[in-house]
């Protein structure tokens, strides 16, 4: 039996701490695997002719590591907005300020932009 859908999302401070979790984790998975990719191409690489082969997988590897860290820091900048809005204010409820908002939107809208790269790693 399938399992229910849920009907209704609640958006508080756990289930975004839950969500920006799951997305560090992705990220360090992604750069991981960029790096290993990275690394083996780089000890295939014997001479000039091996670069201009190998170049371009290694530059996009470089892509994903950039954007990994890029994302890593957009989820320190609201991790840290969150954690002083926990400790100014005892009220768990509390609403995101407009830059939070879009802070947070960029960055899940991110892989948006990025499904026309098929070589990037998805979240």
């Amino acid at each position: 039996m399938p399992r229910p859908k849920k009907k209704e999302i609640k958006l508080d401070q756990e289930s975004v701490l839950a969500l920006l979790q799951e997305v560090y984790n992705e990220c360090v998975e992604q750069r991981t695997t960029a790096i290993r990719i990275q690394n083996k191409m780089l000890s295939f690489m014997q001479g000039p002719d091996d670069l201009q082969q190998l170049g371009p997988v290694i530059k996009e590897q470089q892509k994903v590591i950039d954007s990994a860290l890029e994302k890593k820091i957009q989820l320190a900048k609201i991790q840290s907005t969150l954690v002083q809005k926990d400790l100014s204010s005892s009220n768990a409820s509390a609403g995101f300020s407009l830059e939070d908002r879009e802070t947070l939107n960029s960055l899940l809208n991110k892989d948006k932009e990025d499904d026309n790269n098929p070589t990037e790693y998805k979240m």
